[in-house]
């Protein structure tokens, strides 16, 4: 079984300022000192945009194919009033960009939004479709409080989309009004419109029975080295509607509350980043060594669902993907590179296992070079002595099929380095896990491993669907 995963999709965001104050020494803000606040207004679209920035939109990066042209407002439509918001989704093909998305921020320091529970707005399209992201919290600059929600269903008839706020207390000053990001993935390709309209933060007092997650609910052990950093995935808070439905959100770190169970072992920090600080200690009275710690949270007092018990290890092991050490940050599991490449997949989970399970391939990578504002960092392999990976075809093998595995040194710099090493036919097998430790010196062409950012799989096409797992380097020492 899998027993940690921390992907995601996904990125995006975070950071945070707290006080606690013990009780013997509480005391109360003199009557001289005046407590900043900020704006409570709830509109954000009514016809017209209500407090943002003169862009209004701000769209994500166009060098990311996001298209800044299908953005606008219709006076033909609206579910109240005069106006709505109009968003034209593209097609794939579309020059202006593949995609639509981005934000509204407001105008001044942020909005004191402790008051409501939920943002809300109508919407509709001229086809059904899933739209991907619909969200708040994300300005472009910390996103802190970035609270999101996918694949979101499109109707033709207008419907109101309630996001609830995971804990209102945190937001006493946020820029982050909304963000979006829409495609054409679920209309194969297909371009359509989104109209919405009446966009405003509410109290509506029937959001109710939180129940915050982290690792999407489960209890995960792993292994890790002193002085690695794993970060949580899977932060989620779900509450019950008026109406009896569950809605889901996912959370940043910033929500919720971390505690750790042995201090000595791990801690972990607002950004929900574990830190392996120690090998543990002797207990005195059983004279056995306590080298495990068990990270939980909660948001607002409630306790999530989830925990990850850290056992601290000496084995000299960096993991990419694995079912029992805990894994470095990853850019992404399938680094898509258009025109050139026809791989599909990405991880996926197999009977409570998970894997990354890979179609059409031609080429794929896993790519871990740091992409700007991730927080990832290329590995240093220096001291390792092995790649370990385990591979399964899931397909019928001719004898001239083969895989080639490549790592490539400073990735996005004009001096990267790369070296293959390739796995015949034979040495693989349909349906049936094979395991692979290849001495990182086979790498052929490979100079350098002290910033390994990408690890391409490629067959050209002679295997077509492959599943992978257990990706990570050790030393043999």
């Amino acid at each position: 079984m899998k027993k940690l995963s921390f992907k995601n999709h996904i990125a995006l965001l975070l950071l945070g300022l707290m006080c606690v104050f013990a009780t013997s020494c509480e005391r109360g803000y003199s009557d001289d000192i005046d407590v900043a606040t900020f704006p409570v207004s709830p509109d954000i679209f009514t016809d017209n945009p209500v407090g943002l920035t003169d862009e209004f939109f701000e769209s994500f990066d166009p060098a990311t194919g996001a298209n800044t042209e299908g953005f606008g407002t219709d006076d033909n439509v609206a579910f109240k009033g005069t106006t709505s918001i109009r968003i034209d989704v593209p097609t794939p093909s579309d020059p202006n960009g593949g995609y639509i998305g981005g934000i509204f921020r407001d105008r001044g320091d942020g909005r004191d939004l402790s008051g409501y529970d939920a943002l809300t707005f109508w919407m509709k399209g001229s086809t059904t479709a899933l739209v991907g992201t619909l969200g708040f919290g994300s300005d472009f600059e910390e996103n802190k409080y970035a609270v999101s929600i996918n694949d979101v269903e499109l109707s033709t008839d207008w419907r109101k989309i309630i996001i609830p706020i995971p804990d209102p207390s945190k937001l006493t000053q946020e820029r982050g009004m909304f963000i979006f990001s829409a495609g054409s993935q679920s209309t194969n390709g297909v371009g359509y419109t989104i109209w919405i309209d009446e966009m405003r933060w509410e109290n509506l007092g029937t959001v109710a029975q939180p129940r915050p997650a982290i690792l999407a609910g489960q209890d995960q052990t792993a292994q890790a080295n002193v002085g690695v950093e794993v970060p949580l995935g899977g932060l989620t808070q779900t509450f019950n509607l008026g109406n009896g439905q569950d809605i889901t959100v996912n959370a940043t770190p910033a929500y919720f509350d971390f505690v750790t169970s042995n201090p000595f072992v791990a801690s972990v920090n607002d950004l929900g980043l574990v830190s392996v600080d120690g090998p543990g200690e002797i207990n005195s009275e059983t004279g056995l060594l306590e080298n495990t710690a068990t990270i939980t949270a909660s948001i607002a007092g409630v306790e999530a669902a989830g925990s990850l018990t850290i056992e601290a290890s000496d084995l000299n092991i960096i993991a990419l993907f694995s079912d029992i050490y805990a894994e470095v940050p990853v850019d992404n599991y399938n680094g898509f590179y258009a025109e050139f490449q026809t791989t599909q997949g990405f991880n996926v989970d197999e009977g409570g296992n998970e894997i990354i399970d890979y179609t059409e391939l031609n080429f794929v990578a896993i790519e871990f070079y740091g992409r700007e504002g991730s927080g990832v960092q290329p590995i240093d392999a220096s001291e390792m002595t092995h790649l370990h990976i385990d591979v399964r075809v899931n397909e019928s093998l001719d004898p001239a099929d083969f895989l080639t595995f490549e790592l490539w040194n400073n990735f996005t710099l004009g001096n990267a380095v790369s070296g293959g090493f390739t796995i015949s036919s034979g040495e693989l097998a349909t349906d049936q896990w094979v395991e692979f430790d290849i001495p990182l010196t086979s790498f052929n062409g490979l100079t350098a491993t002290d910033a390994l950012g990408a690890l391409f799989t490629v067959s050209n096409a002679t295997i077509s669907a492959v599943s992978l797992d257990n990706i990570y380097f050790y030393s043999e020492n």
